[in-house]
């Protein structure tokens, strides 16, 4: 989602999570058609990603998610027979935890959830949004009512380690691998491995995308966006191959299911954010594109506004489940 790290919003990526690359400056409107690159951040700024955006998406993002792999991991997270205790889950790159509001309430039992980013921003503002439990008044906690806790931590991915994740019965993530690098994707899957904790890593650019009415330009702009994903060595729409291959070289059984977004005119301003990253990105790409890229532009979001614009965004989920092991190694 995200497509990554390439948007126009600050911090926000077409689709992109939290924890990626720096991104671009927004327009001041969400009206505004011109294109707006990426600019440099200062050097020990994190990432970051305008609320707003990750908002905007995140029905999008839920009606997406593969609901398929949900029986699966539920089986896996069962365990044995008269086993007890609460379930924990650590959400990767959460942004304004999405994730938690979307999967919380569809697993049973008692949940603590630790959200990771690198952002103290949105951090906050997950915090604020998490699930709660019943009994502390709000509408969202587990399948069965049982309770929800949740607690935020600051930290870089490339820092992960079974240490950190000791005692996790599951690891989330939403449109983080495509802005891994092939090292990053295999430290996740050995940390994953050596806990035996279950992975949920959803909305992973899949490096297709599909617009009706078609015009000529389409293939040309998504191929250069696909060549910026895979830029300084990320992965890109190579991520979930990536991943399932580190996993499995763990023995996980790994299960992949699309997740395409699919947006009309009840998602006109998703669309409209969206189109001015995708472009934005082709452009930063090949700089040759940009003045037919601009006219491209604006006749796309020209029909977005009047309700002729269909898109489907293709993604992928990836559920991997590792051996049960006694803990950290």
């Amino acid at each position: 989602m995200s497509e990554s790290t390439t948007g126009v919003i600050p911090g926000a990526g077409p689709t992109g999570g939290s924890t990626a690359r720096p991104t671009a400056a927004a327009p001041a409107s969400a009206e505004r058609a011109t294109l707006r690159l990426r600019e440099a951040p200062a050097p020990d700024d994190p990432p970051r990603y305008a609320p707003e955006w990750l908002r905007l998406r995140e029905p999008a993002d839920a009606a997406a998610r593969a609901y398929d792999l949900l029986d699966p991991l539920r089986t896996h997270l069962a365990g044995p027979p008269g086993q007890t205790g609460g379930l924990v889950v650590h959400d990767l790159g959460c942004g304004t935890g999405s994730m938690g509001r979307w999967l919380a309430p569809r697993l049973d039992g008692a949940q603590h959830w630790v959200l990771h980013d690198r952002d103290p921003y949105l951090l906050h503002f997950a915090a604020a949004g998490a699930p709660r439990s019943a009994a502390a008044g709000a509408p969202r906690s587990a399948a069965d009512g049982s309770r929800v806790t949740v607690e935020t931590l600051r930290g870089d991915l490339a820092r992960l380690t079974p240490v950190a994740l000791s005692g996790a019965g599951l690891v989330t993530a939403s449109a983080l691998l495509d802005v891994l690098t092939t090292e990053e994707v295999g430290t996740l899957a050995a940390a994953c491995a050596a806990v035996g904790c279950a992975a949920l890593l959803t909305l992973s650019v899949a490096g297709r995308v599909d617009l009706t009415p078609a015009h000529p330009l389409d293939a040309e702009i998504a191929e250069a966006f696909n060549d910026h994903q895979r830029r300084t060595g990320l992965l890109g729409p190579d991520a979930v191959t990536a991943a399932g291959d580190a996993f499995a070289a763990h023995g996980a059984t790994v299960r992949a299911h699309p997740s395409p977004w699919r947006l009309g005119p009840d998602e006109a301003g998703l669309t409209a954010q969206w189109l001015r990253g995708w472009v934005g990105a082709a452009v930063e790409q090949r700089p040759e594109l940009r003045e037919r890229a601009e006219a491209y532009l604006d006749e796309r979001l020209t029909a977005c506004a009047d309700g002729t614009l269909r898109v489907v965004v293709h993604h992928t989920d990836l559920l991997a489940l590792c051996r049960p092991t006694g803990g950290a190694s």
